[in-house]
């Protein structure tokens, strides 16, 4: 077996994993022991540039709701008028789940803040709010 601490632990999870059935609780288990693995593997410096990637994108992800919101701004999500139920969506695509509720009240704080703008349309007789790019 090679000295390579990052060999090592990339094996030690797909063995971990190896008798399961392929598919995304696979992957996401794979990823979760490795990055324990990695995470207990010590100071090589070549596991520390793999940790250090690993915590500049976690460290870069939005924590706020309004600031998950913005993020789909600047990805041109909002470029075509989107409904709340499609901002949902979007944001339960990602793993941030919130309650209809409590995204309505963040997205009426964006449009008074002018980040996003949002129009009253008719859709299959029922008026809803649909919001957009200002």
């Amino acid at each position: 077996m090679t000295d390579d601490p990052l060999v090592q632990a990339r094996k030690r999870a797909e063995r971990a994993v190896q008798g399961m059935e392929d598919g995304s609780l696979k992957t996401a288990a794979f990823q979760t022991i490795l990055g324990k693995l990695l995470a207990d593997a010590g100071p090589a410096d070549h596991v520390g540039q793999a940790k250090t990637k690993v915590a500049t994108r976690v460290a870069s992800q939005p924590v706020t709701l309004r600031g998950r919101i913005l993020t789909f701004k600047s990805e041109d999500f909002f470029k075509t008028q989107r409904t709340l139920s499609e901002v949902r969506e979007a944001l339960k695509s990602r793993g941030w789940h919130y309650p209809l509720t409590t995204l309505s009240g963040a997205m009426q704080a964006l449009v008074r803040q002018a980040q996003l703008r949002r129009e009253r349309i008719a859709q299959g007789g029922k008026k809803i709010w649909k919001y957009s790019n200002p």
